[in-house]
């Protein structure tokens, strides 16, 4: 028994038993005090440790009330600055600071000889400087027609191979009787090229469709990536549901969305080749193996050579639109051609809801006239300036 208890007793109770009985007892009053000094500590440790918890309890709710009145009272743009600006992943140029600013502006330039009230919308930028010359109901919702052939042009660069050979579906064939065609039949195979250069000059919607359907699958699921990639580019206040502009309720862009669209098309090189040309001949081969031609020529009568550009501009090339709900429009892209400094400035111009052609292109030849007034304006300016610098170094 004696044994057992040893066995099981502290390591300083045993070498205690072993002492001599006073030395044992001097040694059990000493460890009796250091026990209670030991459990002392413990209890104010633990008595710390409570009162810490309960200032962290009381002063956290209260530290973050007046943290989040302080977001509150903070304004918004400030908030968002310091949160994402100030980062070396933000320090890059800002999205919209190379473009133009869509607000109402009248035209400095010229006037118009009719009516504005016969039109939907229109407007005039200058893309070398960022200037809007002239903005009249620019972010007014309107059917775009087949303008909205631009925005197919965009997806299909920026997502096909121009290579590819597609196969064409039944679903070309299923358009409306008075829809312009470029001819294509089911089970025919063409190139991507091809296909844009007749979606770009002639306005084909059947190879628009043919063009969705190869991309993504459907018009429908291309319609999709269209509105995807036109939020991408700022051009929140249109909604596509398909690829050629044919007429839906919910089909709707504004002038400002098309500029931007178009000005998102013309950094691609490819897509100012294919809108610059005179014509174009499409190669198709039909399901039997024969092959047909159709050359396409641009609908837009400036690069089209039916109608001359205004003196001093150089129309390089864009989209025309027509229905009976969108009226006549058109969407182009011009540089200056004898500007006082020897170069090319670039504009985009856009009139929508014409009620003729004749009506659109009398307005068009006003906006590119102003085009011309406005760039050799800047370009004296400059000259001017630059005469003054040159002076003044020379002093």
């Amino acid at each position: 028994m004696e044994r057992e208890r040893r066995k099981h007793a502290w390591p300083e109770d045993v070498a205690v038993k072993d002492m001599p009985p006073r030395q044992r007892r001097e040694e059990m009053a000493r460890q009796r005090m250091m026990r209670r000094k030991r459990r002392k500590r413990q209890r104010l440790i633990l008595l710390a440790g409570g009162v810490a918890c309960l200032i962290i309890a009381i002063a956290f709710p209260s530290c973050l009330f007046f943290y989040n009145q302080k977001e509150k009272n903070t304004p918004y743009c400030t908030r968002y600055e310091a949160a994402t600006f100030t980062k070396s992943l933000q320090k890059d140029e800002l999205f919209a600071s190379s473009l133009c600013v869509g607000t109402d502006k009248v035209l400095e330039y010229a006037t118009f000889d009719s009516n504005w009230d016969e039109f939907h919308a229109a407007a005039l930028f200058d893309l070398e400087h960022a200037r809007t010359l002239y903005a009249e109901r620019v972010f007014e919702r309107l059917y775009p027609a087949s303008t909205t052939k631009l925005m197919t042009a965009y997806v299909a660069l920026k997502y096909g191979n121009l290579d590819d050979v597609v196969v064409v579906g039944r679903n070309v064939t299923l358009l409306e009787p008075e829809a312009v065609l470029c001819g294509l039949q089911e089970g025919d195979r063409i190139s991507l090229y091809d296909l844009l250069c007749g979606l770009i000059l002639y306005s084909g919607n059947d190879n628009g469709v043919a063009i969705a359907e190869h991309i993504s699958g459907s018009v429908e699921s291309f319609a999709q990536l269209m509105n995807e990639e036109a939020w991408k580019l700022g051009a929140t206040n249109s909604h596509f549901l398909n690829p050629h502009g044919l007429h839906e309720e919910e089909h709707y862009t504004t002038a400002y969305d098309l500029y931007l669209i178009l000005n998102a098309c013309i950094q691609d090189p490819r897509f100012v080749e294919i809108a610059s040309m005179p014509s174009y001949t499409g190669t198709m081969t039909a399901a039997d193996g024969s092959v047909r031609h159709g050359t396409w020529t641009p609908t837009n009568h400036y690069t089209g050579g039916s109608r001359p550009c205004p003196d001093g501009i150089r129309v390089v090339g864009g989209k025309t639109g027509t229905t009976n709900e969108a009226g006549s429009c058109l969407v182009l892209y011009s540089v200056t051609s004898n500007s006082p400094d020897g170069r090319e400035h670039p504009f985009i111009s856009v009139v929508m809801g014409a009620p003729s052609k004749p009506h659109l292109y009398t307005k068009m030849d006003v906006l590119l006239g102003a085009a011309v007034s406005s760039a050799n304006d800047m370009a004296n300016v400059e000259d001017s300036s630059s005469g003054e610098d040159s002076l003044t170094d020379g002093t």
